[in-house]
Order: structure tokens, then sequence, then C-alpha cells
């Protein structure tokens, strides 16, 4: 009989890391490590401290010592200078499988990502009302939610059987951003994003973002989801801070 039994992924995920024009060597070791105990990395947004595409230059030489393959998403860090899209095309070049409504198989597990948006969660969510301004802040939440929804159904119907993972910058639910004050809450994620993980079956999502927020929650359907913002991780006794999941 055919051994039918599914090799096992390891994910690694860390969100947040900031990376400066000063943090040249910083890294290295860093990536040395979690090249030994994972499979995948998961870049979680705010690859960068400002947004310079100088930072995203170091973090490129600190990638050289990660012999996994490098999955991420942007952050609201990375967009600051509107500098966003040189950002993320210096990490293609780097080998980075850049998110953004895409996605990428790798062995068995499908990774999907978006950058995510704000807007608040379950009753407290901010309706699509009132001011343009306001309605304009609302749709980037439902553009970003339709994004990721895509881009799950594309491995759906691509692939048969196959494990998926969504890769995250802002929040799809609120008990991982448990810990930030309340009045926040609206600016650090939106359920609108939890919408695509429950319809598609996902096993698990990764995000940051809300430093002081939670390591674990699930949405209403039972996702897992990961808060592996730096900051959480060093918090929780994580050393070096990356958060592993096995799938």
């Amino acid at each position: 009989m055919a051994n039918t039994k599914k090799n096992k992924t390891r994910i690694a995920a860390v969100g947040d890391i900031h990376v400066r024009e000063t943090d040249s060597g910083k890294w290295k070791d860093f990536f040395t490590q979690v090249s030994e105990k994972a499979d995948v990395l998961l870049l979680c947004g705010d690859l960068t401290d400002t947004g310079r595409v100088s930072e995203a230059e170091v973090l490129v030489e600190e990638l050289r010592a990660c012999s996994i393959p490098v999955v991420g998403v942007l952050g609201n860090h990375d967009y600051e200078r509107e500098n966003h899209k040189s950002i993320r095309k210096t990490l293609v070049k780097a080998n980075v499988h850049m998110l953004d409504g895409d996605s990428v198989v790798l062995g068995e597990v499908g990774f999907a990502g978006v950058k995510g948006f704000g807007g608040g969660f379950d009753k407290g969510m901010l309706g699509m009302f009132g001011e343009q301004m306001i309605k304009d802040f609302v749709q980037e939440a439902v553009d970003e939610s339709l994004k990721l929804d895509g881009a799950l159904a594309r491995l759906d119907s691509d692939y048969t059987d196959i494990k998926k993972i969504a890769v995250l910058h802002y929040s799809p639910i609120r008990a991982t951003v448990e810990g930030e004050p309340e009045q926040i809450f609206p600016f650090l994620g939106s359920s609108r994003l939890a919408e695509p993980l429950n319809r598609r079956g996902v096993v698990a999502a990764f995000h940051g973002h809300a430093h002081i927020g939670t390591l674990e929650g699930e949405t209403t359907k039972g996702v897992k989801i990961f808060n592996v913002s730096k900051p959480i991780l060093i918090k929780e006794g994580y050393e070096p801070p990356f958060y592993i999941l096995e799938v």
C-alpha cells in the first residue's frame, strides 16, 4: 500500500521587526536560527521602521543568512513615506514572496496575504455611512478583505487538499489586540478580514501591528489567529522572537 502520510511544514512567523538603516549585522543570527528551526518564514508587516527604501536594503542584506523561503506582507510603517512599491520591489528582487492579494504554494501549504486595514471589530465595526472620508476608510477594509478572499479562492481552484495559511499585518479579530487601549481598536484591524478566513477553511492566520496585544485567539469558526508582533513574542519569552506552528 502506498504511503499517504503527509509531511509537516514548520512555519516560523514574526511581525514588526522595524529594520533601521543602522541595523546592519543585527539580524543575521536571527535569520540563521530561524532557518535551523523552520521550513518557511513569514514576515507580517512593518518590515521597515520609517518606510525608507534604504531600510529595506539593509533587510535584504540580513536575509542573506536565511536559507528557507520567506513570505511577507507590508505594514503601515512600510507605507509611511509612500515608498511601499519600491520597498516591495526591493524585497521581491531578493526572492521574498511579497503578497498583496497574491498567493504562493510552498510544499503542501498555500499562503495568501494582504496588509489588511482598520475599521474595528464585531458590533464596534465602522459602517459605510456618513462623510465620504468615512466611506473611503471603510472601503479600504472591504477592498483588503476582497483581495484576501480572491487569493484564497485561487488556491482552492488551483489545488486540492491544500492547507491554507493567511499572512496579514492588521488583525482580523478583537481577541489578539486585547491589551491595547480600546480607543484605538478601530485602527488595529477589522472583522471584515475574518470573513474570508472563515469562508475558505483557513488553518491559521498570522498578523502583527498590535505591539501590546495578545498572542493567540480564534475566529467565530475556530480559525487560529496568532499576533506575532515582535514585542509580544519577546514579552511571552520567545527567544529569538519568532513563533513556530507546525501544519
